[in-house]
């Protein structure tokens, strides 16, 4: 009996499905991974139909692979081994909201857009911005962050509680609504950033946030990369009321400018973002305005729809740079230096991008010091792949070397397997074990994180 019949006979039709279109929509992710098709995507409706889904593949040796919104980058969501997309989609309730406590609690398949428009009647925000809409059980999967970092920090400062699923069928509770606990071993921890490799979350306790009084949106123009990182240091140093400050390169720019029919100016700029009281707000904006010393630009927008617009550019920029070079696929690389290290580190970046003769464009989570290099690459040209790697491994080492890591938001998956080994080779024996505890028989979403041999 096929995966696909096993399934509809433990689910119903209605939850399973084998057809081409819904394979090939499972099989990959936005980049350059190479998709593999499932041999089914099951869709539960419920923690009991995802602990039937595992009791039945642990007890079978079939892969899982948990899915989102799929819009992850490091070919985690890929069935590289077949087996079963489980797909949380369905499991898109949003079970409470507690203004008085902060807290809200939500099932997987809930997208932070969603639960924003919810959070919203209530005066609330949840903070963590990846760009793109995904799923809250993805993001708490992969540890997202985003534009918001440096204010909020990401999905592991916000994850009070999570209900998971074990192979075997085994449902764990971890954490509760309190905002604090010194009570054992963090387990919870252990799921937030384990990328469908030891179980799956399938509901979540999340911190919410106040909307803030006032915000305004800052865009700063500069004549050199250079300057533009060394402004964005000084600005996270004198501690003002940053929620966003982010880097982006002319290319960048020239890129989002075709695909919105916006006129920004194509050099290097930092999109920042200020809120508080509206008091704390004016102060550190012109507190900024002095950092920014020897811009080119200095533009403020205190309209809700205008700083809206802005950071619509800034969120739009893959799908800009996806429409300046048709027909090529993406790599983005993901590394994170402390905040003093940023300037020389882009620098370096440029300099070997342009030495490298490759499609290349620069942007930075530059509060935080994540900064990506984006690859245009011709599928027909392998060599292309090849340089680009050459030039990601050599940006992972300067990070490496500078008390930095090879990915500050976007995962290991497949795309970072070796630079985890290059980064933490000293625990991946502990690494192994957790995994080995959680996931003995080696189903959930295999060929993932560790290195092969690691089970």
């Amino acid at each position: 009996m096929s995966v696909a019949a096993q399934l509809a006979a433990l689910l119903g039709d209605d939850r399973v499905s084998a057809g081409d279109s819904v394979l090939d929509q499972h099989a990959a992710d936005p980049t350059y991974h190479a998709p593999h098709r499932p041999d089914a995507v099951a869709f539960p409706e419920s923690t009991d139909d995802v602990a039937r889904i595992l009791a039945w593949a642990d007890r079978e040796r079939v892969p899982v692979v948990p899915y989102g919104a799929a819009t992850s980058l490091e070919g985690h969501v890929i069935p590289v081994e077949g087996g079963v997309s489980l797909d949380t989609a369905r499991m898109n309730a949003i079970l409470a909201v507690d203004p008085g406590d902060l807290t809200t609690v939500v099932q997987p398949g809930v997208t932070r857009l969603a639960l924003n428009e919810r959070l919203g009647r209530d005066g609330l925000q949840f903070p963590v911005d990846p760009g793109a809409d995904a799923s809250l059980g993805g993001m708490a999967a992969t540890n997202a962050s985003g534009t918001t970092t440096v204010r909020y920090g990401g999905m592991r400062a916000h994850v009070l509680a999570l209900e998971v699923v074990l192979p075997g069928g085994r449902v764990l509770r971890t954490g509760s609504r309190a905002r604090k606990s010194s009570a054992g071993y963090d387990v919870g921890g252990l799921f937030v950033g384990s990328e469908g490799t030891l179980g799956v979350i399938t509901e979540l306790t999340l911190r919410v946030h106040g909307i803030p009084e006032q915000a305004v949106a800052i865009r700063i123009v500069f004549g050199s990369l250079d300057d533009a990182c060394a402004a964005a240091v000084a600005i996270v140093g004198a501690g003002v009321s940053v929620i966003r400050l982010e880097l982006l390169d002319a290319d960048t720019l020239r890129a989002v400018n075709a695909y919105k029919g916006a006129a920004l100016e194509e050099a290097p700029s930092l999109f920042v973002e200020l809120a508080g009281s509206a008091e704390g707000v004016a102060g550190d904006l012109e507190a900024v305005r002095e950092l920014a010393d020897g811009c080119t630009t200095f533009e403020a927008e205190h309209d809700r729809a205008a700083c809206a617009r802005l950071w619509e550019a800034r969120h739009h920029v893959a799908f800009a740079l996806v429409a300046a070079t048709p027909g090529r696929q993406h790599l983005s690389t993901d590394v994170c230096v402390p905040v003093s290290h940023l300037p020389e580190a882009v620098r370096r970046a440029r300099a070997e991008a342009d030495r490298s003769g490759l499609w290349t464009s620069i942007v930075a989570h530059a509060g935080d010091g994540n900064y990506h290099v984006l690859f245009a690459l011709d599928p027909a040209d392998p060599s292309e792949l090849a340089r680009a790697r050459a030039l990601n491994d050599a940006i992972v080492d300067f990070a490496l070397a500078h008390g930095g890591t090879c990915t500050g938001e976007h995962g290991v998956g497949l795309g970072k397997i070796g630079y985890l080994e290059r980064e933490h080779g000293d625990l991946l024996p502990l690494m192994r074990g957790i995994k080995a505890l959680c996931d003995p028989n080696g189903i959930m979403n295999p060929g993932k994180v560790l290195p092969a041999g690691s089970m």
